[in-house]
């Protein structure tokens, strides 16, 4: 049973814990260990550690094959029917700039600019924005509201816009989706339009609650598998990114798979 409570304590553990597994973290911790232990038996294995993690976490060629081993395949839009009744565009892909008062995209976005292509093509019939507010600091910015405005501000049709703003992480999108479709008598088919690392929790959620999707995934962080030299000796720190995702992704989809939500 997913009780108020319940859901409150797991949306702030998963923001204390995610500090503790990105890759940056591990390497710091490492180090600190490696300069501040006395033994030098254990001083130079956390050294020896630091450096290991470092090459992993800046290697582009294992960071791509394990990127390319999870990220679900992405496919034309040709390869769609044109009769989806709706695309279910997952959010966390942008926030409110206070400063400038003003929605500011990240990365992530791709997923709302590749479904407003499905619409404009014919594939299909409306949006169905999710996401409410995974911020701590402001609980009141609405995501999904926020994109909703911005589109609309660029000529969108107002009642092809369907949001659902109350869910925090992927287990309330799929719940809250699921409400929102039954109340308007929605019965699909639908499109489910994510990123390509974060689709197979995400398809995995929905269909607990019944709702199947066919996958259009965005924004893929890995390539073409290719050998190349550079890409093996030369570190890149650009790296640490795509791993600080695929861990994240990881730890949700076990902590998800353990707790019945998938």
């Amino acid at each position: 049973m997913y009780s108020q409570s319940l859901a409150n304590m797991f949306f702030w553990l998963s923001k204390i814990l995610s500090f503790l597994i990105t890759p940056l973290t591990w390497i710091f911790i490492c180090l600190l260990l490696a300069l501040f232990l006395k033994n030098p038996r254990y001083k130079k294995r956390f050294l020896i550690a630091t450096v290991a993690l470092f090459m992993l976490f800046t290697n582009s060629f294992i960071t791509n094959v394990v990127l390319h081993s999870w990220e679900v395949p992405a496919v034309s839009h040709k390869s769609l029917h044109k009769n989806y009744e709706a695309a279910i565009v997952l959010g966390g892909v942008s926030f409110w700039d206070h400063t400038l008062n003003r929605i500011q995209f990240s990365r992530s976005s791709d997923r709302v600019f590749q479904s407003l292509e499905l619409y404009h093509l014919g594939y299909v019939k409306k949006l169905i924005i999710v996401g409410g507010s995974g911020s701590i600091v402001y609980p009141e910015d609405k995501e999904s509201i926020e994109i909703k405005a911005y589109l609309m501000n660029i000529g969108f049709k107002s009642e092809d816009i369907i949001i659902e703003d109350r869910s925090r992480n992927t287990y309330e999108n799929a719940k809250y989706t699921k409400e929102l479709i039954d109340s308007l008598g929605m019965k699909g088919p639908f499109v489910m339009v994510t990123s390509g690392f974060h689709m197979k929790r995400a398809q995995k959620c929905y269909r607990k609650f019944g709702i199947e999707s066919a996958p259009y995934c965005t924004d893929r962080y890995s390539g073409e598998l290719r050998f190349e030299p550079d890409k093996i000796l030369i570190p890149n720190t650009a790296c640490i990114q795509a791993w600080d995702i695929l861990l994240h992704e990881f730890f949700g989809f076990a902590v998800y798979y353990f707790s019945g939500y998938l």
